[in-house]
């Protein structure tokens, strides 16, 4: 990263909310979240390199699922204002941990999540271990990341290693099987831009394993742009919302 891009992150950082003075500790790590709105608990997962103000306040998720939502946005460990270990055995699963204990420090037990990029990795295999943690998904940005084409690490040991690096090798310990794929009965969604690299590595796969799950293109988007199209909130919103609807309540209980 060059200096000219965290010196961005950090102005932007100096500019996030008071309400990112909420934190708790998991498993030693301290994780800083933010809650916002009322209503059944909606909870964001950002993706690599980014933080929840970048992924979601800025291009005006939480602000739009807030108005009937109650938005809970993480800083994953080793991004934003959460704590940055450096060992690659603190990534992975523990970061679906994460969740799950935020979800207890708040006293939630069950919600929406929905994630982005390495978010989307993280909540397919909260799908798999949690199942009955999560109520509905949505996956943005990401589809079915296996061990076959997981997102690889340079490899290489460093005398000095940082956080992203741990993070991204760690990124193994995020893929999910074939079986496991099969197996997930809550019911998400998949969101992409239709120039995305990802769509082909990531999302094509899991149609063929899973030709019923519903994916949305969004026109005109890659990985980074995909979320600031307005047509991205529009599609989680719908989700959500048929999610809670009466003809789907009734047929989840069929």
């Amino acid at each position: 990263m060059n200096k000219l891009l965290q010196l961005w992150f950090a102005i932007l950082l100096a500019l996030a909310p008071a309400a990112w003075a909420e934190e708790f500790d998991s498993g030693g790590v301290k994780i800083h979240y933010q809650v916002e709105g009322k209503g059944e608990p909606v909870i964001l997962i950002h993706g690599l390199m980014a933080n929840a103000m970048l992924n979601w306040e800025l291009p005006g998720v939480i602000a739009e699922l807030a108005k009937h939502h109650q938005v809970i946005a993480l800083d994953c460990r080793g991004h934003g204002m959460s704590g940055k270990p450096v060992s690659e055995d603190e990534y992975g699963v523990k970061m679906v941990d994460d969740v799950v204990r935020l979800m207890d420090h708040l006293n939630i037990q069950r919600a929406d999540v929905v994630g982005y990029s390495m978010g989307g990795a993280i909540t397919m295999k909260l799908m798999v271990l949690h199942s009955e943690r999560v109520r509905s998904a949505v996956l943005g940005g990401m589809g079915w990341m296996n061990s076959d084409n997981v997102f690889p690490g340079d490899g290489k040991e460093k005398k000095s290693p940082t956080a992203l690096d741990a993070c991204v090798r760690g990124f193994k310990r995020l893929a999910v099987s074939a079986e496991d794929v099969r197996g997930i009965k809550t019911p998400f969604l998949v969101i992409i831009g239709d120039s995305d690299p990802l769509r082909q590595k990531y999302v094509e796969p899991l149609q063929k394993l899973r030709p019923d799950v519903p994916v949305k293109i969004v026109e005109g988007a890659g990985h980074v742009t995909c979320l600031a199209k307005p047509e991205f909130k529009k599609e989680i919103k719908a989700f959500l919302d048929g999610i809670r609807s009466p003809s789907a309540s009734s047929s989840s209980q069929q």
